[in-house]
């Protein structure tokens, strides 16, 4: 039934993003598998041909919020690396990978049903992804103006995205009590570490 005052129409955009958030508000309370389409509709206060509209299965939409999840991810990113002086390239790449790890910790529950309950990781999935390249696109950058070493941007922006991930899951799993400011300095050095001078 729909709401009183509800718009009969709505920008398809807009139409399109209430769906998906009603489908993550369900998906994180009790999980992809138990929730069907109907549920999406119902919460998003649509008819269910709706959905037909804009996602032609359960699948796509949760390939839709993937999406919209590394968008934000990179959102977060950028905003705090824009806060830092240009010039500041120490504190660019330090800004990067504590603002990536603050992320993921923020959203690791929704990161898990969307990219491993709901679907198996792909080899592809697992390295072409908009957060890489932007961390390569840093490591480019601060090459060019001699602030490091790195002569295989995209090759070291993946081996860092991976590890940052791989540690923060260790941290989550083995430390009962984790401090997430000691992980984020690690996560630091062993970003500086990498791409310090000389070392590729």
């Amino acid at each position: 039934m729909r709401k009183p005052n509800s718009p009969r129409t709505k920008p398809a955009q807009e139409r399109r993003d209430e769906l998906m958030t009603a489908a993550q508000r369900l998906f994180l309370q009790q999980g992809v598998a138990p929730t069907t389409i109907e549920q999406i509709t119902a919460s998003a206060d649509v008819a269910k041909g709706t959905f037909y509209l804009y996602f032609s299965s359960k699948e796509t939409l949760i390939a839709a919020l993937g999406e919209r999840f590394g968008q934000a991810h990179l959102a977060s990113i950028k905003a705090a690396v824009a806060a830092r002086p240009a010039d500041d390239w120490a504190g660019r790449l330090a800004t990067w990978a504590g603002a990536c790890a603050d992320f993921y910790l923020n959203s690791i529950a929704l990161h898990d049903i969307l990219f491993y309950e709901s679907r198996s990781p792909t080899r592809e999935g697992l390295v072409d992804n908009i957060v890489i390249d932007h961390l390569s696109e840093l490591l480019r950058a601060g090459d060019a103006a001699s602030a490091w070493s790195v002569s295989a941007p995209r090759f070291t922006a993946i081996f860092l995205f991976s590890g940052l991930h791989g540690a923060v899951d260790d941290a989550i799993t083995k430390e009962k009590n984790l401090d997430r400011g000691r992980l984020v300095k690690r996560l630091e050095q062993l970003f500086f570490r990498t791409v310090g001078p000389g070392v590729d």
